[in-house]
């Protein structure tokens, strides 16, 4: 699967302190879709997933044209 990453979804990411890499591992790892939302005309997917190191993470995507673009990733519980 090929990732859309770009300045602004780099920057959200890095805010909650979550790697790429730790993103990719959730997404790939087969997470739970727990809610579809539709936001600007675009559907988002709320993921919850593991990374390799059993770190649980929230993960919203959207397809664009043929790449998953993360919107957000953030730690699914709280601390």
């Amino acid at each position: 699967m090929t990732f859309d990453w770009d300045k602004g979804n780099l920057e959200h990411r890095a805010e909650h302190g979550i790697t790429l890499a730790e993103v990719e591992e959730a997404v790939d790892n087969d997470p739970l879709d727990v809610e579809v939302q539709m936001v600007a005309g675009e559907e988002r997917i709320l993921k919850v997933g593991p990374t390799r190191a059993a770190r649980m993470l929230m993960v919203a995507t959207t397809w664009r044209e043929e790449k998953l673009r993360v919107v957000t990733a953030f730690d699914a519980s709280p601390g």
